[in-house]
């Protein structure tokens, strides 16, 4: 998976939140005074855990981001578990256990991993300009876990334990569909009443407002095989078939096939054929990003390729077409829908908007998460920033004061609730 903010389309849900508002109508001024106390100790977490190159397939990397968290999460008071994934680099999970006193079960999750290769540093530094600080994943999702760890150090402060069991699940291959993780934190999730999920909100520009996701895409992969017949480009082209030549033609042909299925998204984006200049190639493939928010979308999908794969331009070549499922789709309850107009309460306790995005092209662990449907699911409570999977990704410290009594409060009266 490789997430973005960038929208497909996203509704601002504004005045939406007038009934919870009046709820809420006074700020927290000591979880206001310790966000605003946090503020500088968050932003020297940042720079530690962006100093930790830990890209999805950097096993050494993605160890001391484990460790760091460990140390971190163990000095809140929290029982660990590194628990290690089923695929990929197989790298530790790790998941904290926090025990309370109350009767609600609460779950936050981010991931440590990023997109960026070993050396990036090199290139992309961490540095500040202004109230922006960039760094390769400083934004997503390293914000994310700057949050969750400050929230709860200002929350341990003020003695708050209004919670039956507080789960913490930091995943080490969000960046690449959670292949190892996914299946955990699903099974996680839902042992839990609520799961606040701690990718970033986008900074401004683009957006105008800080927010919460309540839907994000679904993952796919496909894979086209084209198989011809080799035979050598000068002296007897015309007794090959020209695998090349018939993938170029499914590629044209099937680019907008999933306009005619609302709820995905296909787009092709590799491809390879042919090995040497002076044979007609016999095999061609390519390979497609699909996104979905519908739960039959694969099938669907599958059902049209194979259908377009039937008409040939050359002939006596065989086309195929191979789809994957990756992540699954994010939509949110009505119940989850409600959580984010308290948030949104929340942030007017501060005399700040907060925005609802309906949904996102990117994918996140908020699918897994909100799968079986048992838990309350919202995703985005992590720092405002922009620019992931880019260079020059950076985070607004403007918004650390912000989403830390967001967090705080919403922990607060999440708890509350029976």
């Amino acid at each position: 998976m490789t997430f973005r903010l960038t929208p497909l389309f996203a509704l601002s849900m504004l005045g939406l939140a007038t009934a919870a508002t009046a709820a809420f109508a006074a700020s927290d001024e000591k979880i206001k005074a310790a966000a605003e106390q946090e503020k500088a100790p968050l932003i020297e977490t940042l720079r530690d855990m962006v100093m930790i190159e830990s890209g999805s397939g950097d096993a050494e990397g993605l160890k001391k981001m484990a460790d760091f968290t460990e140390a971190r999460l163990k000095a809140l008071g929290a029982t660990i578990e590194r628990r290690k994934t089923t695929a990929g680099t197989r790298a530790d999970m790790v998941i904290a256990t926090f025990q309370g006193s109350g009767t609600r079960k609460l779950m936050l999750i981010a991931h440590m991993d990023t997109v960026y290769q070993r050396g990036v540093l090199a290139s992309e530094p961490y540095r500040v300009d202004g109230t922006k600080i960039y760094g390769p994943g400083i934004a997503d999702d390293k914000g994310g876990i700057a949050v969750i760890l400050h929230a709860l150090k200002i929350l341990k402060d003020a003695g708050w334990q209004d919670y039956a069991r507080l789960t913490v699940s930091l995943n080490p291959d969000e960046e690449v569909g959670s292949i190892g993780s996914g299946e955990i934190i699903s099974e996680l999730a839902d042992q839990h009443d609520v799961v606040l999920s701690c990718e970033p909100t986008a900074a401004s520009p683009p957006a105008r407002n800080d927010a919460l996701l309540l839907g994000a895409s679904g993952t796919a992969t496909a894979k086209m095989e084209v198989k011809g017949r080799a035979s050598h480009a000068g002296a007897a082209p015309d007794l090959g078939r020209n695998a090349l030549i018939e993938l170029a033609h499914q590629l044209l042909q099937t680019k907008d096939v999933a306009k005619s299925i609302p709820g995905t998204q296909l787009n092709w984006t590799t491809a390879q054929a042919g090995t040497v200049r002076n044979q007609i190639p016999e095999k061609a493939e390519a390979g497609a990003d699909i996104r979905l928010t519908i739960p039959d979308g694969i099938a669907k999908l599958q059902a049209a390729l194979d259908d377009k794969a039937k008409q040939k331009l050359v002939p006596d070549t065989e086309t195929k077409v191979t789809i994957t499922p990756g992540r699954p789709p994010f939509v949110a309850s009505d119940r989850g829908r409600a959580l984010a107009q308290e948030g949104q309460a929340i942030y007017a306790e501060i005399d700040r908007k907060l925005d609802i995005t309906e949904i996102t092209g990117g994918a996140t662990d908020a699918g897994y998460a909100n799968r079986s449907g048992k838990a309350i699911v919202v995703e985005s409570f992590g720092l405002a920033g922009f620019g992931y999977h880019a260079r020059d990704e950076f985070i607004d410290t403007g918004s650390i004061v912000p989403r830390l009594y967001l967090m705080s409060r919403m922990l607060i009266e999440q708890g509350k609730k029976k």
